[in-house]
């Protein structure tokens, strides 16, 4: 079949997807939005963030940003917990549209936030809320379209979770930039920000009413009927088709087989079976150094970063924010769909740890040896010296480094060693583990910034190279392999028991 026809044949599962990756979308842009926001001056004046005299009050600036920027990622830990059990008893697309409705009171909180003896309450509170809808969508969303997508794109579907994730950042960096531009002087400078969240939101949700379930969820509660038919819609064929039997057929064989596989599984023996400790211990590993590789500090707080590096004033840091939210985004879809699938694992992990170390130790020895001189609040802000420059070219190319393989391969590395038996217990773990240090990264960073300097990008230079690099050399490859492989890579079995057990199998076949 011709790959125009498959796309028309698939149009239903294309759209599901336009539909639920708006979600994503949502997640990049709210986490990208909060630091912007703050760093706005009429933001900082009217919240009493500066001094009588004008000031910024650092200190109370760096309390407040962090604040504001973290508390999101509090809200997604338990979002992302409380979604698994919500999800399963009512559904993908039901779950959505309920964590879709939860994140919009959120956002209408802190797009109403005006007064200053309260607003930044309504901020907090609304940030946690919207924080809770966005970790249950990020972890529902991607699970909805995998479950609905046939074989044949299931792979470049899944690869758009991270390009829609960068879109969605690069999307709240020029909106900061648009408002600063325009609206300096006006409550519209966050209103607007935080007010736009409810687009993306309302898209999702109105487009939520034009889809059907996962047809997978419908087959595990029982509702076989009703799950060959929405199969039948999405493929655009006949419920009789060989095509959609088979398929169902086997969504019904693999629920069956994860029933048996989990059944009297405890908790012991999830983490503490033979080859089971040390993927659990990776799972947690992997999205802590991933956190910890400096580009979330960049991602949340992009303004303030490029401002400590030279880029003073509010149009050039925004600039500069958006331009580094453009490259991400072009870096991540050319790794997406040029080499997720020729480099290794491995591979792909080292190089982007020792290009991301490289290139911090060289903007932490240019910000050494040439500190920019950044005028105070209020004045005008010179065009960016040379050295400041090189710094922020340093910046887009590390980047391009992070795109290539600490951005999107932590998932793709942990969902790959998991046997069926115990995935749901590694996915959970990564999952908090991700969110938990994302949560911590976004508190401390405002502070490391300020009390840190030059020093703060020698830290992550370090993590890189002497972490990650380490980590990635240790792990064992798993690309090429397959995902019963896993148990002979872990030593849960060994290879010779292995090839006994399939001999017996193929002899009795």
């Amino acid at each position: 079949m011709s790959t125009d026809l498959r796309t028309f044949r698939n149009i239903r599962v294309y759209w599901l997807a336009f539909v639920a990756y708006w979600g994503i979308v949502l997640f990049g842009y709210d986490t990208g939005i909060a630091g912007g926001v703050v760093a706005q001056p009429l933001f900082q004046k009217h919240f009493r963030l500066t001094d009588p005299n004008g000031k910024l009050n650092k200190k109370r600036s760096d309390e407040i940003t962090s604040n504001v920027v973290s508390v999101l990622q509090g809200g997604a830990f338990f979002g992302a917990l409380a979604s698994a059990p919500i999800s399963a008893r009512f559904g993908r697309k039901w779950t959505l549209i309920a964590f879709s409705a939860v994140f919009a009171i959120g956002a209408v909180l802190t797009t109403i936030a005006d007064d200053p003896s309260n607003g930044l309450k309504l901020i907090y509170a609304g940030r946690v809320i919207s924080g809770f809808g966005i970790g249950a969508i990020s972890a529902v969303a991607p699970a909805f379209v995998s479950e609905c997508s046939p074989k044949d794109v299931r792979g470049r579907i899944t690869g758009l979770f991270q390009i829609m994730v960068a879109t969605g950042v690069m999307i709240s960096y020029f909106i900061n930039l648009g408002v600063g531009l325009h609206f300096a002087d006006s409550s519209k400078v966050w209103r607007i920000p935080f007010g736009f969240q409810l687009v993306p939101c309302g898209i999702m949700l109105l487009g939520l009413l034009t889809v059907k379930d996962s047809p997978r969820w419908l087959a595990s509660v029982g509702r076989d009927e009703e799950a060959l038919e929405t199969l039948a819609y999405l493929r655009r064929a006949d419920p009789t088709s060989e095509d959609v039997v088979h398929e169902i057929a086997e969504i019904q064989a693999a629920i069956d087989e994860e029933r048996q596989s989990r059944a009297g599984l405890g908790w012991k023996e999830a983490f503490f079976g033979k080859g089971n400790f040390i993927r659990f211990v990776i799972a947690f590993v992997i999205f802590f150094l991933q956190q910890w590789a400096g580009q979330n500090s960049v991602n949340y707080y992009a303004p303030q970063i490029f401002t400590s590096i030279g880029y003073a004033g509010t149009k050039n840091s925004l600039l500069a924010s958006g331009i580094y939210g453009i490259v991400k985004v072009v870096a991540t879809a050319a790794f997406i769909f040029g080499l997720v699938d020729t480099l290794g694992r491995k591979l792909s992990l080292f190089i982007s740890a020792m290009g991301m170390g490289t290139l911090f130790f060289i903007i932490g020895a240019i910000l050494k040896t040439h500190p920019p001189v950044i005028p105070p609040v209020g004045q005008t802000a010179p065009p960016p010296p040379p050295a400041s420059k090189a710094m922020a070219a340093m910046l887009y190319i590390y980047v391009c480094f992070y795109s290539m393989g600490w951005g999107p391969l932590p998932w793709v590395y942990v969902s790959d060693i998991f046997p069926t038996r115990t995935r749901h217990f590694g996915l959970s773990l990564a999952s908090s583990s991700q969110w938990l240090w994302n949560f911590v990264v976004s508190k401390v960073t405002p502070t490391m910034n300020t009390n840190l300097g030059y020093k703060m990008f020698f830290m992550f230079g370090t993590i890189d190279i002497l972490g990650m690099g380490t980590f990635a050399l240790l792990i064992p490859e798993t690309k090429g392999r397959s995902l019963e492989d896993m148990d002979v890579i872990f030593g849960s079995v060994s290879a010779a028991d292995r090839q006994a057990h399939i001999a017996r199998q193929e002899q009795s076949a």
